[in-house]
């Protein structure tokens, strides 16, 4: 009779996600030669070769994609046992792991741990500063729990299996250029338009704020922005303003609220937006999920 061992059959999940012993290792914070030694022992559990040599590295075997996708269905039959037991038992505990972007983590996590720490102190959350691309990785695997992301008017995100996504509010995207810029002294809304030969900041590649940054200069001015200073702080971006005369397009979330050295103008062409999304695992959440998700409505409505 063969006897399956879950952290096993987790190590495994994970490789067949993510290719390789070190991703898996970095993942879930373990040492490559712990892992290794983790999927041999399921190797012996099991009595099966579950991986071949491939080069350097290692690729499944059949039977090592066979389990790996029964692994899938038992994790989750396991996770949703747990959260069904907490929720049995009343008491509101375990651990919760979330992240978000920067103006999500500062303005809406952070002030929902300390809801937390004061109405369910037995709950530990984890905050992590991510962007959704790298962390649904994580999230369809369960390291983590929570992901508060960002969508832009005309960049949706893609909604992978497995993932659900649940609005938590709309906001609009400003321009932000230096107080002194020559647009400001005109007064009123700014076109993108008029931008064409400025210096331009945003997020890095591969995110949704850059993607939306270069497709609103080109939709709405016809041009390649001079994209010369890339950074996921919006802090930064907002430095490079002040300082080195650059211009932004961030969500209000993001916005000081006075600052002399920088103006804030609405967008003249169109009214643009982000939205805010939570994306967890398409089962039954913990109750120690649940409560969190809660705080985190609790300071959206606050907003």
């Amino acid at each position: 009779m063969i006897e399956l061992d879950l952290r096993r059959l987790r190590f495994l999940r994970e490789f067949a996600e993510r290719g390789t012993l070190a991703a898996v290792a970095t993942a879930l914070g373990y040492s490559p030669s712990t892992v290794s030694q983790q999927l041999a022992l399921l190797e012996k559990d099991v009595g099966a070769r579950l991986f071949d040599k491939a080069g350097r590295g290692l690729r499944l075997t059949d039977a090592g994609r066979l389990l790996a996708q029964h692994a899938g269905v038992l994790l989750s039959a396991a996770e949703a046992a747990t959260a069904d037991l907490a929720a049995l038992g009343g008491d509101i505990r375990g651990t919760v792991r979330a992240g978000g972007l920067q103006s999500a983590a500062r303005r809406l996590l952070i002030p929902a741990v300390a809801r937390m720490k004061s109405d369910h102190p037995r709950v530990r959350v984890e905050i992590f500063e991510w962007e959704l691309e790298q962390s649904l990785p994580g999230l369809r695997l369960g390291t983590v729990d929570l992901v508060i992301g960002d969508e832009y008017d005309g960049h949706p995100r893609p909604r992978p299996a497995g993932v659900r996504f649940t609005r938590l509010l709309e906001e609009p995207l400003k321009l932000a250029l230096p107080a002194a810029h020559p647009l400001v002294r005109a007064g009123g809304p700014v076109a993108v338009t008029d931008l064409r030969s400025e210096v331009w900041t945003a997020s890095a590649e591969g995110t949704g704020h850059h993607a939306m940054v270069v497709g609103t200069c080109r939709a709405l001015g016809g041009y390649e922005p001079d994209l010369r200073h890339r950074s996921n702080d919006a802090d930064v971006q907002l430095e490079l303003v002040r300082v080195a005369a650059a211009v932004a397009l961030l969500p209000a979330l993001a916005l000081p609220a006075d600052d002399p050295a920088i103006a804030i103008r609405d967008v003249a062409e169109t009214t643009l937006n982000r939205r805010l999304v939570a994306a967890t695992r398409d089962t039954p959440p913990a109750p120690a999920l649940t409560t969190l998700l809660s705080a985190v409505q609790y300071q959206v409505a606050a907003l």
